[in-house]
């Protein structure tokens, strides 16, 4: 029987699904989160189920004497050193689509409640401030009429477009490609070919890219310096496509309005200064926590262990990630 190891525990249902055909290990959260753990243990294994914040390195991936498939537990994949994988003839997944509706409900999410101070008005309440409706309590940005410039137009991009623009948002984008004629014109949305620009224009600023050497520290001192006062800033990508310490800087002198966060550079540590940071909703990785989302998730990634571990062709692995 075949042994597969997850790193975190994960719903119950896709466990007992992948202990149908394999054995499973699951590991403590935390566990693997070391490159040398990971190495201490993958030998005994057939298959890995991880999750974005494992370290599968080149190492790693060598140690993996028996390893046949890695699955990721999320669309991301730059955890995972790919190209040793493919050298070693290890097969790698991740599980698009299914996050798509969930993140785009919680990026709106972000927004209304950065937009309209959710977070500093119940503070307030809850410290017993609350004396009695205020006319210049807690005055927010209204969505409406205001642009919103969109870096990453993939699945969730396009999500998170619809939404905004249910909201009666103007949506520009950049993205390495520009989109198909038919889907501008169904979001209603402008292609901005330089992300300096489209910054320029935007009053609420949305990362959804994927985490490249072209997007690490995309948003540095430089581009929030062309951003205007009152722009706001979403964040539900990749940490690193954000230099932290430019974007605290940036909200304690009021150069930017606010920021809401999912992710983190170095996760789980947060940059100290934007613990104290103005107007900053800062919330720990769970764009994709619901409980159909995270299911499907599972279910995905154990569906391509299997298939792999079945000795079926490439083109029936779902979503295998080619050379």
């Amino acid at each position: 029987m075949p042994k597969i190891l997850i790193t975190e525990p994960i719903p119950d249902e896709v466990i007992a699904y992948l202990e149908s055909f394999a054995s499973v290990t699951i590991g403590k959260k935390g566990t693997y989160q070391s490159e040398e753990a990971l190495v201490r243990d993958i030998p005994d294994y057939d298959g890995l189920l991880s999750m974005l914040s494992n370290p599968v390195s080149d190492t790693v991936l060598k140690a993996g004497k028996n390893l046949k498939v890695v699955a990721n537990f999320a669309v991301g994949y730059d955890n995972i050193d790919v190209e040793t994988a493919h050298k070693l003839e290890i097969k790698v997944a991740n599980t698009p689509d299914v996050l798509t509706e969930a993140c785009g409900d919680y990026a709106m999410g972000l927004l209304l409640a950065l937009s309209r101070k959710f977070k500093e008005a119940e503070q307030y309440l809850r410290d017993g401030k609350f004396t009695g409706w205020e006319p210049l309590g807690f005055l927010g940005m209204e969505l409406r009429d205001r642009t919103i410039g969109i870096i990453g137009m993939g699945r969730i991009g396009q999500a998170f477009a619809n939404r905004a623009r249910a909201f009666g948002m103007n949506i520009i984008y950049h993205n390495r490609a520009k989109l198909a004629e038919e889907i501008e014109k169904e979001l209603e949305a402008e292609f901005i070919s330089d992300h300096k620009e489209l910054a320029k224009r935007s009053d609420v600023l949305s990362l959804n890219c994927p985490l490249t050497n072209e997007t690490h520290h995309l948003v540095n001192q430089e581009l929030l310096e062309l951003m205007p006062e009152h722009a706001l800033l979403i964040n539900i990508s990749r940490g690193a496509v954000i230099d932290e310490a430019a974007l605290a800087q940036a909200l304690h002198s009021e150069k930017i309005a606010g920021a809401a966060l999912d992710v983190f550079e170095k996760e789980p540590e947060v940059h100290p200064d934007l613990l104290s940071a103005p107007n900053t909703i800062l919330l720990p990785h769970i764009a994709s926590a619901t409980h159909r989302t995270r299911e499907a998730i599972g279910m995905l990634a154990a569906k391509a262990i299997l298939s792999v571990l079945e000795g079926k062709p490439d083109h029936e692995i779902p979503n295998l990630i080619s050379r």
